[in-house]
């Protein structure tokens, strides 16, 4: 197995990482300040740097087992924009080594986030960095802002760099205030991958915040998280209409998910789904139907899609002690291509 000193034949200067995550609630929220019911996941992505003295970056990926060289300054392609968008923001002028490792799958559970919390970390700990836990995790926004092309709100990084597995982590993604939430009594989350692969950059992300956006502006509002009643988005065309719908209801669910029990969170999950499905229309068939056999099975009391949408991952809540056994189930059903149980 390969290693920072297999590689670049020396100790790294400094190392650090950081969970993906899975979202209970609150999707495609963030970005208009809306709230958000986060978890961290138990699987990391691990960044090991070290100063090679020269005039570029040497980035390998112990996953793809891929070495990137970028000129320091540049942007680079494939997965070198995460990196250097983290070292052009942090100030780093010099050439670094850098070496990732991880087991976040790809699709819905922040594997790109928890990449950048993990960067930043590390040159925080390299460069004795005056960067608080909020402060790395707006940084990690900006680097996708800037130098990945995805117009990301806050929760990804937010929850990567300040999240952890055993609570749900509510944040007022405007004030960014948050609190730890319990799970449900009796019940355990379910992470399943669809096997769909998905592309932010590429996909409809960006249009559909342009859309909300739009309709904020249509509906005279700061933002959509202004907007607590759905009788006022009668004014929007059509299409505008169902996006902002969406968004309102779906804070909504946040707020009532919080302090409710197994069976009513499950519902909630539910309708997000259908919110997601039909007005937001981020998801896609496989997903549709993986999520519809998880809500269908005796102990599941509610199943989603988690993340940005377009492929990727499905979260459902579990009754305690079944979420294996249901897991079992489900995948009989949906198929063994490449479909998996996270963890």
């Amino acid at each position: 197995m390969s290693s920072f000193e297999t590689v670049f034949g020396r100790a790294p200067e400094a190392s650090a990482s950081a969970p993906g995550r899975v979202n209970l609630l609150g999707e495609h929220t963030d970005y208009q300040g809306g709230f958000v019911l986060p978890t961290a996941i138990p699987q990391r992505i691990t960044v090991s740097v070290g100063r090679n003295r020269s005039g570029e970056h040497v980035l390998h990926s112990a996953n793809s087992r891929t070495t990137l060289r970028v000129p320091v300054g540049e942007v680079g392609s494939e997965f070198a924009p995460y990196i250097t968008g983290c070292l052009t923001l942090s100030g780093v002028t010099e050439g670094l080594d850098v070496f990732i490792q991880g087991n976040v799958p790809s699709g819905g559970l922040s594997s790109s986030a928890a990449l950048e919390v993990a960067t930043l970390r590390a040159l925080r700990d390299l460069y004795a960095l005056e960067l608080d836990d909020v402060a790395l995790a707006l940084r990690g926004v900006k680097v996708e802002h800037e130098f990945v092309g995805v117009k990301c709100g806050v929760m990804d990084q937010m929850a990567s760099s300040l999240a952890d597995t055993t609570t749900m982590l509510l944040i007022d993604t405007r004030s960014l205030e948050r609190r730890a939430v319990p799970f449900p009594a009796g019940a355990e989350v379910l992470v399943i991958d669809s096997g769909v692969p998905r592309r932010l950059a590429e996909s409809g992300y960006n249009e559909r915040r342009a859309q909300v956006e739009e309709a904020s502006r249509l509906l005279d509002v700061q933002e959509l998280r202004d907007v607590t009643d759905a009788s006022a988005l009668a004014s929007l065309p059509a299409l505008l209409q169902k996006r902002a719908r969406h968004v309102v209801s779906e804070n909504a669910r946040v707020l009532a998910g919080l302090g409710a029990d197994a069976a009513a969170f499950g519902q909630l999950m539910n309708a997000s789904h259908a919110s997601l499905r039909d007005d937001y229309e981020v998801s896609h068939p496989q997903v549709d139907a993986l999520v519809a056999l998880l809500q269908a099975h005796p102990d599941i009391f509610g199943a989603r899609m988690t993340g940005a949408g377009f492929g990727g991952a499905v979260v459902a809540l579990a009754r305690a002690g079944r979420a294996a056994g249901a897991a079992q189930d489900v995948l009989t059903q949906y198929g063994p291509d490449g479909r998996r149980v996270v963890p």
